[in-house]
């Protein structure tokens, strides 16, 4: 029998993957042009990724296709951590403020897409 499904929206991670694009959207906005074309665009393309690997994901049939979307948005999470610590190193940061909410859901997000795809994985083809 298979697991009541869930609303892609209402996914923990999704959500945190989505407010974490956002608060990297307002940090992209106060770069300067050549910033966002060196640095800005792998930054916001990687956290965006991170939501878009999640969701296609979601939207696979077979356990190990969906893990291996999960995976990739594993790796875009910690890409983009890369680019702004990179930033924050170069001082391009507008606000450490920013930093800071990035941080703070960088840290809730890691743990639960671990645990997001240790249940899949686990629970195989119920999901």
């Amino acid at each position: 029998m298979a697991a009541p499904h869930i609303e892609l929206q209402k996914l923990e991670v999704y959500s945190l993957s989505r407010r974490l694009s956002l608060v990297v959207w307002s940090i992209y906005e106060k770069l300067t042009w050549q910033t966002k074309k060196v640095i800005g665009d792998q930054f916001i393309e990687s956290t965006d990724s991170v939501g878009a690997n999640i969701a296609e994901g979601y939207g696979r049939y077979h356990y190990l296709d969906r893990i291996k979307f999960f995976y990739n948005a594993r790796g875009s999470l910690l890409e983009s951590k890369h680019w702004i610590e990179l930033m924050s190193e170069r001082k391009l940061l507008a606000d450490q403020t920013s930093l800071k909410k990035y941080l703070e859901i960088y840290e809730v997000l890691v743990p639960k897409l671990n645990g997001w795809i240790s249940a899949v994985y686990k629970a195989k083809s119920k999901f």
